[in-house]
């Protein structure tokens, strides 16, 4: 479909600073993770607060296809997992890195075939470097992106893998996840540029030890860029998912662009989510940031400064951060995320094009983004099917009149239900203002 003939959202103007608390659901990266664990656990496991959102779900549809029992527990964020025998299916991935990329060694475990494939867009994201691996480690994979087939054997040797993950550290992540299933565990070297989204693979490796798998990581004695998961039993174990630090930020940055207030509560004290940045981010570019008996609470500026910033591990926020430097004063520069292209879209150049569409001044390098200030107007801004630009659009859109939002449902990919909790945001702060 032409991306302009999607539905097109009007993205509110906030009328007056933004006053508001907003809760969120559970993480995404959290709650696929804690299912390929409890997936392949020795008993039965309980998720609680998982997230139901397109990601998550295409996840719980393809262990369920795959042998897996997972069932609602009183409530959708609840789920019981009961492993069971893998078996041969077809897997949907849609748009979700995790699902393309944590699956298939899972999938190589099964008995029988198993097909991957996914959204149109999704055959575009890079995956050579994840399968190569496994076939390294004995599986049998036949293609090298979206869709591509694995005929799994029942098991799957393991062994040491070589692989360049300077593309995402999924392709970590996926290996690590199910490796203590494999006869041989695995050991994972990295030969390349710095992997992007390292507390992504912090996550990993911290959720492992949970259940009682060996990691050794370059933090932990390891050698340099190298990963080694021992063989033995995932421990079954009650998962508490916390809520998704990246959904937040949209939220946050609108306190910070309208001079308002937002809080959101269950922020975690310490966490691996690399969305927990963006409390320094704001603070640097003016706002007031306060984590108090687990509500993180942003005050806006009157003035939203530039920021000079490496988000080579926190790619993710870039997005928000794109979107804010676009309304600051003073030039900004995004460096670190040359990742970025990689993702549902070529975050970049989508970033640049849809800010300098309305008005913006947006150049970019070979790793980031060069943001001018500039007097912004309306206009149509395409999501690309991204969550994270149409978040982005919707930020700009609360200081600037007439922006329409194209596709503005995408957001359902990790946070369903967006538009209705941010009119929810904005109408919180009219009924304060109107007393």
């Amino acid at each position: 479909m032409d991306l302009v003939s999607l539905s097109l959202w009007s993205a509110p103007r906030a009328k007056t600073p933004v006053d508001a608390v907003v809760t969120l659901p559970g993480s995404k990266s959290i709650t696929n993770r804690a299912l390929i664990l409890a997936a392949l656990a020795d008993g039965p496991s309980t998720v609680r607060g998982a997230l139901r959102s397109r990601d998550a779900d295409l996840m719980i549809a393809a262990l369920r296809d795959l042998g897996v029992g997972v069932d609602e527990d009183g409530d959708p964020t609840t789920l019981r997992v009961t492993p069971g025998k893998l078996r041969g299916t077809d897997v949907d991935c849609g748009l979700a890195g995790t699902v393309m990329r944590f699956l298939p060694p899972l999938a190589a475990m099964a008995d029988g075939v198993v097909r991957f494939d996914g959204d149109e867009q999704a055959r575009t994201r890079p995956l050579g470097t994840i399968l190569e691996g496994l076939r390294g480690l004995g599986a049998l994979i036949d293609g090298d992106g979206l869709p591509f087939t694995v005929t799994g054997t029942g098991s799957l040797r393991g062994g040491t893998v070589t692989i360049d993950a300077s593309g995402s550290s999924q392709f970590v992540s996926g290996l690590l996840l199910s490796a203590a299933s494999f006869d041989e565990g695995v050991t994972v070297h990295h030969n390349g540029k710095p992997v992007p989204s390292m507390p992504h693979i912090d996550m990993t490796v911290e959720m492992l030890r949970e259940v009682g798998v060996a990691v050794t990581t370059p933090a932990t004695g390891g050698d340099a860029d190298t990963w080694r998961v021992k063989p033995g039993p995932i421990r079954a174990i009650d998962w508490v998912i916390e809520p998704d630090l990246s959904n937040a930020t949209p939220f946050l940055a609108a306190a910070a662009v309208t001079g308002g207030s937002v809080s959101v509560p269950l922020w975690p004290s310490t966490t691996t989510q690399p969305g927990d940045a963006i409390r320094g981010i704001l603070s640097a570019m003016g706002a007031d940031v306060a984590l108090a008996d687990g509500v993180l609470t942003v005050r806006g500026p009157d003035t939203l400064r530039g920021i000079d910033i490496d988000l080579h591990d926190v790619g993710e926020l870039t997005p928000t951060v794109a979107a804010l430097a676009a309304l600051a004063q003073g030039t900004s520069h995004l460096r670190g995320i040359a990742h970025l292209r990689g993702h549902e879209t070529d975050r970049l150049t989508a970033l640049a094009d849809e800010i300098n569409k309305l008005g913006g001044s947006v150049t970019e390098t070979d790793d980031g983004l060069i943001i001018v200030p500039a007097q912004l107007h309306g206009g149509q801004w395409l999501s690309y099917a991204d969550h994270r630009m149409a978040t982005a659009g919707a930020i700009i859109g609360l200081a600037v009149d007439g922006v329409e939002v194209a596709d503005i449902t995408t957001t359902a990919k990790t946070l369903p239900g967006f538009e209705n909790m941010w009119a929810d945001m904005l109408s919180q702060s009219s009924n304060k203002a109107s007393f």
